[in-house]
């Protein structure tokens, strides 16, 4: 298999002009994605929790203060990611640059290297895979699958672009173990970095590890290669635990964010496997595999014996009514069967074009044995497609790791053309083009829903219009009031957090089921209800979006209560409306007889 060492910068190059280019679309439309954020709640709750550690919140203390019932609630998100965003803002103030300003670069700056970086990460991953030159294809297949995942749009401060670059990095440095001595110690690295910012990716980082102690197993000649990504994974779980855990809380085990849990998993599997790939020596493969097999076996009931908690579901314990009217409606979320019946255009541009490049990798390896770099990507691809049924979520990891097949793929048609040139042979360049885009497939989605004058199902079943009310326009009138508690939506949250000085008592976390379970109480309750629960959680003000498909749900679902009669603006005596509601994007209403209010 031919060496890609080189070429470095000339990906680095293709990848900066992929995003200048990006850049440039978003600045002639006015960057869009700023101006209207729409349903991105968790970008606009981590700029506020950036806010929060500027204005001199403590680096240890995640509350959210105005969100939920009084005194908020602890999010499970990382510091790691407020860092890097606060240094930009930082470092515009420290320019001249205003508040609104800074934050705006910071919007814009930070998303779009992400993007670059990975567009160039999987350039060189893509070139590893093929043993050839395959930048064209790959440079194209990144720019437009990335774009179109909408991960990186400018605004998008979420965390997922950060673990989509970190796991894809540590793929590439994997496959490059062999080729370049520091490259196993850096994937490590990233495996323990994106493990650390959330928990999404411990199904991609297990496989990677998998794949580290496998390749030692059959092969005593990988043995650098588990000892180094071992060390970089435990070492990394060591920085973080110690940097972003308060001493106190060191024994607290938390399932959703990092904690002793994650932190003891990560260095025993990290050191153990270090320590058996250091020390084996010239090892017979069945030596090393049993070895490895103990080592499981120890970290498998270390997680059982002592945090069994964390064995369970993710969403478990949530209360059935959160489930049914939040969880249910996330479309990050939904499974495939979900996907595939509500949302046919969110199912072929997330499903279609990972399941051609397995089916790529499956065709190659029936004919041959697949390389080791073939194996990796594969194994990974595989993982990434698998959480994807159960979740959409992981169609962002395999739509962006299906561009080392197909871009594979493409370029040995090219190869094939250029040697014999003929219409046939054209022909299948056209074609392996199209369908390896997932635009294309999407394409064919809309104009097939189009055909069959399908309409959405049900007030949540169609992405494109899951929620209003994402501009700061939106909440004027809201911000100039004096700062209350606000019963709203749970998708409106984030906003009223970030665009007012209010507290808003819903927000679409796990974390804050107080908060939401009032919610649903009040919105749904009859009205003597619903004034029971705004005043013993001291609500000065109700807000209602009503393009708001959330609260359509709950009208639908409670006919008779407060957010069904407020959309058919049939108010209690006890609101009162501030201003006209005509043609405003959101309805206020000012609580009479409300002494705890504010």
């Amino acid at each position: 298999m031919t060496i890609q060492g080189t070429g470095w910068k000339h990906d680095l190059l293709l990848a900066l002009c992929a995003m200048l280019v990006v850049l440039a679309i978003h600045a002639i439309s006015g960057f869009p994605t700023i101006a209207d954020l729409g349903a991105d709640n968790d970008s606009m709750l981590r700029l506020v929790e950036v806010r929060d550690l500027l204005a001199g919140q403590g680096w240890f203390d995640l509350h959210q203060y105005r969100m939920g019932l009084d005194g908020g609630f602890v999010m499970h998100w990382s510091r790691l990611i407020d860092t890097p965003i606060a240094l930009i803002i930082l470092a515009f103030h420290a320019l001249g640059a205003g508040a609104a300003a800074a934050e705006r670069a910071a919007q814009i700056i930070w998303p779009l290297s992400l993007y670059g970086l990975t567009i160039f990460v999987i350039l060189r991953a893509s070139r590893r895979f093929a043993g050839a030159d395959v930048a064209m294809p790959a440079l194209v297949l990144s720019t437009a699958g990335l774009f179109f995942l909408g991960i990186f749009s400018p605004g998008t401060l979420d965390h997922h672009n950060v673990q989509l670059l970190l796991t894809a990095a540590s793929l590439w440095l994997l496959m490059e173990a062999p080729f370049w001595r520091p490259a196993a110690l850096l994937s490590g690295l990233c495996a323990g970095l994106t493990l650390a910012v959330g928990m999404e990716t411990a199904p991609y980082v297990a496989a990677l590890g998998a794949s580290a102690a496998v390749l030692f197993i059959f092969d005593e000649e990988e043995r650098l290669t588990a000892r180094n990504f071992g060390i970089g994974f435990a070492v990394v779980a060591v920085a973080v635990f110690v940097a972003t855990i308060p001493p106190a809380t060191w024994g607290a085990t938390q399932c959703d964010a990092f904690s002793v849990f994650q932190f003891a998993i990560a260095a025993l599997s990290g050191f153990g496997l270090a320590a058996i790939a250091g020390l084996s020596g010239r090892s017979t493969a069945t030596t090393r595999l049993v070895q490895t097999l103990a080592l499981a076996i120890v970290v498998s009931a270390v997680a059982i014996v002592f945090f069994p908690q964390c064995l369970a579901s993710p969403y478990a314990g949530m209360d059935e009514r959160i489930h049914t009217y939040w969880l249910n409606d996330v479309v990050e979320a939904q499974p495939f069967l979900s996907v595939a019946v509500n949302q046919p255009k969110l199912m072929a541009s997330r499903y279609v074009t990972p399941f051609i490049a397995l089916l790529l990798i499956a065709l190659q390896g029936r004919s041959r044995r697949l390389h080791r770099e073939e194996a990796i990507a594969g194994v990974l691809l595989g993982v990434a497609f698998a959480v994807s049924l159960w979740q959409v979520r992981g169609s962002t990891f395999s739509v962006a790791f299906a561009v080392l097949p197909l871009s594979t793929w493409i370029a040995g048609i090219r190869l094939q053309a250029s040697a014999a040139q003929s219409w046939r042979v054209s022909s299948r360049i056209a074609a392996a083009w199209l369908v390896s885009l997932n635009a294309t497939w999407a394409g064919v989605a809309v104009a097939a829903q189009s055909v069959a004058h399908r309409a959405p199902t049900g007030p949540n079943s169609d992405a494109d219009h899951a929620v209003t009310c994402g501009k700061a326009a939106d909440f004027h009138d809201l911000a100039a009031m004096a700062p209350t508690t606000v019963l709203a939506s749970s998708n409106l949250g984030s906003a009223i957090v970030m665009f007012t000085g209010h507290r808003a008592l819903a927000g679409p976390y796990h974390r804050n089921v107080g908060g939401n379970l009032a919610m649903l109480d009040a919105f749904m309750g009859t009205p003597d209800a619903a004034r029971a629960v705004i005043e013993r959680e001291h609500v000065g003000l109700v807000a209602i979006c009503r393009g708001n498909t959330e609260e359509m749900s709950l009208a639908q679902d409670a006919p008779t209560g407060l957010a069904a009669r407020l959309l058919k603006r049939d108010v209690p005596d006890w609101l009162e409306p501030v201003g006209t509601t005509a043609g405003k994007p959101i309805a206020i209403y000012k609580v009479r007889l409300n002494p705890g209010a504010g």
